[in-house]
């Protein structure tokens, strides 16, 4: 077998008159008058081959077929009919020898950028889909992201370290994978959420400054933006402080972007509190390429005389300017969206034709209606509750609005530092705290931790991109008396501290430097990187929304053989 000496993408009027070996998949193949073209397509693109009747490899030409694997060896030439929108398109190669290496039976899905299959047959079949050229891209860009993010790590003096998969089990957040022992039956490893422990167990270990790529899984509900295993870029420093560990973050995001994209990132990037990006966008991950700001109407409305609004400690309010357009039948659609996302109830009043109206403007007072300060056509949105669902409720609105209006500003990357996040969310139905990040999170202020745990405040810092949380991060608790504090204050007995983290909690006595760090999502960055909206484009072997691998066919039986080994019995 001849070893090729160009890729299907590298041929240009340059190479007139040059002998070439060329290999691939038959694209799409043509019989024009006699004449055979093949479009002879590899990983980096696209050639034509012409083979003439009165060539001797003509009848082997005549059996090729859509993805016959192919060898050639010929001529460049320059073509009759040139393709501008193609790379090779305006040279062909003149066959000489023509070689089958392999024939294909007809592929389930189309093999192209345009292909019409359904999801889940592209991933049954997803050797196949990743042929076409718009998902080798993304997996082709995935590789340069990857690359371009560990060489800036390097460069930054970082070490990259692996930690186990086979660990713990330490139920606090997402629900593990559990994985059985043979040899101690009744007991499990679990899968990591993330390398949490071990990342600062380098700490502790004197490594100072740690990376690494790293794999983990979580048990959850999958959607759009999330699968069940995932890749992070993890890092981890000794010494630092939050500002110290954004800016590596930040370096990282200019030339990863510069490097793959050519794109210039300005930095710093903007900061804004948990409780400013609830207020104004209802959010903590919210897209700063549109303004559509939430607004509070207490003042206004604290008097109506409305059920609706009676006994409610929060009404506020989404004012849409261009809302002349909206039909009654898309509010209720809005009001679906209102629902879904832990609101009650979405009133609204509209200006039009100089006029008030809407499902609450006969119960407003002219004085109320001025404070409104309606423009024509514009429209007011009203959700009325408590501050938290209110405001997710209608920052879900902002969001449908902005989308069905092309607000969105595509070609544009919107980084966001969300900052001064509480340490602690209480559950009401538990009676207890949970932490918000994770519970190895360091306090602002470990004495209010302790006196007054609901106002606690965490050392924690999210960064997002265009509405998506791409990484989280935090400055950890390096003291064992205030890890033990936290633990205390998340309701932690002894025996559940010593069963959970015991080994963690001695390694703290050992002189444990300030240290913190962050991870960043590789799936998601790279989802945004390349403008695609799933995120199983740029995964290579995905599952389904019902974490399912249509390829494999997993999760699947076992034999009983194996459950007997691990002495584990299923239940019908």
């Amino acid at each position: 077998m001849q070893t090729y000496t160009h890729h299907n993408n590298e041929l240009s009027m340059a190479h007139l008159g040059n002998e070439v070996y060329l290999k691939g998949w038959a694209a799409k193949v043509r019989n024009l008058g006699g004449l055979i073209f093949i479009d002879l397509r590899d990983r980096k693109g696209v050639t034509q081959l012409v083979v003439k009747p009165e060539n001797p490899f003509y009848e082997l030409a005549l059996k090729i077929r859509n993805e016959y694997v192919i060898e050639a060896k010929g001529i460049v030439i320059e073509r009759e009919s040139k393709n501008k929108q193609l790379h090779t398109g305006e040279i062909e190669v003149d066959v000489k020898e023509l070689i089958l290496l392999n024939s294909a039976e007809t592929p389930p899905i189309t093999i192209s950028d345009n292909t019409d299959a359904l999801e889940d047959t592209r991933l049954k079949y997803r050797y196949l889909d990743l042929r076409r050229p718009v998902m080798q891209n993304y997996l082709i860009k995935r590789h340069q992201i990857t690359q371009a993010i560990r060489q800036v790590l390097v460069d930054e003096g970082f070490l990259e370290l692996e930690t186990p998969i086979l660990g713990k089990s330490t139920p606090e957040g997402a629900r593990d994978y559990l994985v059985p022992s043979r040899l101690y039956p009744g007991t499990f490893y679990a899968l990591p959420q993330s390398p949490q422990i071990y990342k600062q167990l380098f700490m502790v270990a004197g490594l100072e400054r740690y990376f690494q790529v790293a794999r983990c899984f979580r048990d959850e509900d999958l959607r759009a933006d999330r699968q069940p295993e995932f890749t992070q870029i993890d890092i981890e420093a000794s010494f630092v402080d939050m500002d110290d560990i954004q800016a590596i973050i930040e370096k990282i995001m200019v030339k990863t972007f510069k490097k793959v994209l050519n794109t210039d990132i300005q930095t710093p990037f903007l900061k804004m509190s948990y409780q400013e990006a609830m207020e104004k966008y209802g959010s903590d991950k919210p897209d700063m390429r549109y303004e559509l700001l939430i607004q509070d109407y207490n003042d206004v409305f604290k008097t109506i005389d409305l059920p609706l609004f009676k006994g409610k400690s929060h009404v506020r309010g989404l004012l849409f300017e261009q809302g002349q357009t909206i039909t009654r039948k898309r509010i209720d659609q809005y009001t679906e969206v209102v629902k879904k996302n832990h609101g009650d109830m979405l009133a609204y009043i509209r200006m039009q034709d100089g006029q008030i109206t809407g499902s609450i403007a006969k119960f407003l007072t002219e004085e109320q209606v001025k404070s409104l300060k309606l423009s024509e056509g514009s429209i007011l949105f009203l959700v009325a509750g408590e501050f938290e669902p209110v405001s997710q409720a209608l920052g879900a609105l902002r969001i449908e609005i902005a989308n069905e209006f092309k607000l969105i500003d595509e070609n544009a990357f919107k980084f966001l530092w969300v900052v001064d996040w509480p340490l602690l969310e209480y559950s009401e139905e538990e009676k207890r705290f949970y932490a918000k990040h994770h519970p190895f999170t360091a306090p602002v202020d470990a004495k209010i931790l302790k006196d007054d745990p609901k106002n606690a405040m965490a050392k924690a810092y999210d960064i997002v991109l265009n509405g998506y949380e791409i990484g989280g991060g935090s400055i950890r608790i390096h003291s064992q008396e205030v890890q033990r504090l936290m633990f205390d204050t998340l309701g932690l007995s002894q025996e559940d501290i010593t069963n959970r983290f015991g080994f963690f909690v001695d390694a703290l006595k050992y002189g444990t430097p300030p240290h913190g760090g962050l991870a960043l999502g590789l799936d998601r960055v790279v989802m945004l990187m390349t403008k695609t909206a799933n995120i199983k484009d740029v995964v290579a072997f995905p599952k389904t929304q019902s974490a399912k691998d249509m390829m494999m066919q997993a999760p699947s039986d076992v034999d009983q053989k194996q459950l007997d080994e691990l002495m584990i019995k299923v239940g019908k």
